[in-house]
């Protein structure tokens, strides 16, 4: 497993965690609008998502333990350097991919709260660090969310979840932000990427990479087949 950090903007402005967390805790949920109906008393009725969290507690080695077992070599830095390059992100609002790979956690993020701890006698410092989806804003008008000061008529729609469509890539996109968008909930981009890996995989060799770390990495101009929510 590791833990990766990604400028949205520039993917090549990166920061891997050396060391992993004992514990990632994740949160998701979904809004509800409660509506008191006559007949049938409090009805509750979703209107999108919460905006999910992502949070874990770990430690940056100093340098007479950096090889520990524990400490991943390559990725090595000083918990300075670390905690320097997190603030920075977090006082811009610096909009993050956040991967964890082998798991679900593939999302746009800014740093909500971050907490080093400088402890023992070796310069490692223990942190808490709390990440949030970082969501498009959207501001609608009242004619936009239809709504009136008394409801007059019920009218039926056509139901067009099912259906699929396409979509294509362009600049800044994730899978999660496009499944967030398409499918209702960022946590099915696996739904996206089970349906497009050969094309997905393509793009990466194309564009120079052994693979596309399962969806990590994706190329504009890529057109997606967006399967039904």
């Amino acid at each position: 497993m590791e833990i990766k950090l990604f400028e949205a903007a520039d993917k090549k402005k990166s920061f891997t965690f050396s060391s992993l967390p004992e514990k990632i805790s994740g949160s998701l949920g979904t809004k509800y609008q409660t509506y008191d109906i006559i007949s049938q008393g409090a009805v509750k009725v979703p209107k999108g998502t919460e905006v999910a969290e992502i949070s874990w507690d770990a430690v940056f080695f100093g340098p007479d333990r950096k090889n520990l077992a524990v400490v991943k070599a390559e990725s090595y830095q000083k918990p300075d350097k670390c905690i320097k390059q997190l603030r920075e992100w977090q006082e811009k609002g610096t909009v993050l991919n956040l991967l964890v790979t082998e798991t679900w956690i593939n999302m746009d993020v800014t740093i909500d709260s971050f907490t080093p701890d400088p402890f023992g006698a070796y310069g490692d410092v223990s942190y808490g660090i709390k990440f949030s989806q970082a969501k498009d804003l959207k501001i609608y008008t009242t004619n936009e969310l239809k709504i009136a000061a008394f409801v007059k008529k019920t009218v039926p729609r056509n139901d067009n979840s099912n259906k699929g469509s396409s979509y294509t890539i362009v600049s800044g996109d994730t899978l999660w932000g496009i499944a967030s968008r398409k499918l209702g909930s960022g946590t099915k981009w696996t739904k996206i990427y089970d349906a497009n890996a050969s094309t997905i995989e393509a793009a990466a060799k194309k564009h120079g990479k052994s693979s596309s770390d399962h969806g990590h990495w994706i190329w504009p101009g890529t057109t997606l087949s967006i399967p039904a929510a």
